[in-house]
């Protein structure tokens, strides 16, 4: 729809490795993608759209998916071979890192396969593409649309969820020595959406309402802006609400459906649509 130079002046046409930033892309593009120049858009959108479709109708298969936890099991089985792995990450530069980490897991025994990577939120097409090929998905600093983490529940596709790089490295690396550890987890317990955000002197206060699950006042917390971590951004980081409130009063909780008024500790940058995780973290025995 447009096009501006690292200034932000609007330019017609760009030469050869001249950085410019293009609006109107559906979706984040990954290093090394190609842009293919059309004169007629009627035609560029049918190529898109026959892409789309052929991308979607990957074959489905109703198998049990492979897991972290059932690695193990078709280990000893004598069964596994390949490890296949779908990468989505909030920037390119974490994707790519994960990407090589990966693969170098890679033994004699078992292929570690990173089949799809790509940065921003994890869509229904990524769901579908672990369901063919019999992948797990590896989000970093990222979250799965409502639509795909629905499918994914119903197909039985694992997507496992990290901030810190070395975590999913470490875990992807002791599944496959068939040596997973009891460890802490993550359990999402509420999704809460601003609605309105008031700015005063001293604090940002976010209207929201709570979609799904009960938000208490001393759970940890995340930040999500298109499905994508914006706050807390650093390895191993934690944010807590600063207050919660239903109308003026102090609560303790706030359950499905109602609203609230909160502030998060140490952040005021909050907009409209924004989506705050809050979760807990509790000891999970792992069984092979």
């Amino acid at each position: 729809r447009a096009m501006h130079d690292e200034h932000g002046v609007a330019l017609k046409e760009a030469g050869p490795a001249q950085p410019v930033s293009v609006l109107g892309i559906g979706g984040a593009p990954s290093a090394g993608d190609k842009f293919n120049i059309l004169d007629d858009e009627k035609e560029a959108k049918s190529i898109a759209q026959k892409r789309e479709q052929l991308f979607r109708e990957q074959g489905l298969r109703t198998t049990k998916h492979i897991t972290l936890d059932e690695i193990g099991r078709r280990l000893a089985l004598g069964s596994f071979k390949e490890l296949k792995v779908i990468i989505k990450g909030d920037v390119d530069g974490s994707v790519e890192a994960l990407s090589d980490s990966l693969q170098k897991l890679s033994t004699q025994e078992i292929l570690v396969s990173v089949i799809h990577k790509g940065v921003g939120q994890i869509n229904e097409s990524d769901i579908v593409l672990a369901e063919a090929s019999d992948a797990i998905v590896i989000a970093f600093n990222v979250r799965p649309s409502l639509q795909a983490s629905k499918l994914a529940e119903n197909a039985g596709i694992e997507i496992k969820m990290y901030s810190i790089i070395y975590n999913a490295i470490e875990e992807v690396k002791s599944a496959m020595e068939g040596m997973l550890e009891p460890k802490v987890q993550e359990k999402i317990v509420a999704n809460v959406e601003i609605r309105e955000v008031f700015k005063f002197d001293k604090a940002t206060v976010a209207g929201c309402y709570v979609r799904d699950g009960k938000i208490k006042r001393d759970s940890k917390v995340r930040l999500i802006r298109d499905g994508i971590v914006v706050y807390p951004t650093a390895e191993g980081a934690q944010a807590e609400l600063g207050s919660l409130k239903r109308f003026k009063d102090d609560v303790k909780d706030v359950t499905t459906g109602m609203e609230c008024g909160l502030t998060i500790k140490n952040y005021i940058d909050m907009k409209v649509g924004d989506v705050v995780e809050a979760y807990e973290q509790e000891e999970v025995k792992r069984t092979l």
